[in-house]
């Protein structure tokens, strides 16, 4: 899983206000974008807006982060967006009761080469 952190400087024209009603009219048109799990809408009272987002794969992000995606990003805000990426080591989720930790793709990848472990060894024949 990766989280990724979009952030780029309101203009002034765009108030608080202005960008919680973008916000709420833009979410539902996340919906259906390939590999992402979620996106966070975020706002701070020192200008700066953005998404703290939830994929997949890296590959699923870079796809949506270019293109008419950034080319929208700079029209609306006049900046190029800082885009920062994190791998997802652990993750504990309080509103579902759960908790996920997850591997290392080099180790999962090592793991998919290995021989497959018999199921007789659970004493079945």
């Amino acid at each position: 899983m990766i989280t990724a952190t979009v952030r780029y400087r309101l203009p002034a024209h765009i108030d608080d206000t202005s960008c919680r009603e973008h916000f709420h009219k833009i979410a539902p048109g996340f919906r259906d974008v390939k590999g992402l799990i979620s996106k966070h809408f975020i706002w701070s009272e020192s200008g700066w807006a953005g998404g703290v987002y939830q994929w997949e794969t890296s590959e699923d992000a870079e796809r949506f982060y270019g293109g008419a995606w950034r080319d929208g990003i700079v029209e609306r805000y006049g900046m190029q967006p800082q885009i920062e990426y994190y791998e997802v080591f652990a993750l504990t989720d309080n509103a579902r009761g759960t908790v996920e930790l997850f591997e290392d793709p080099a180790t999962r990848a090592r793991e998919d080469r290995a021989l497959p472990v018999r199921t007789a060894e659970r004493g079945e024949r």
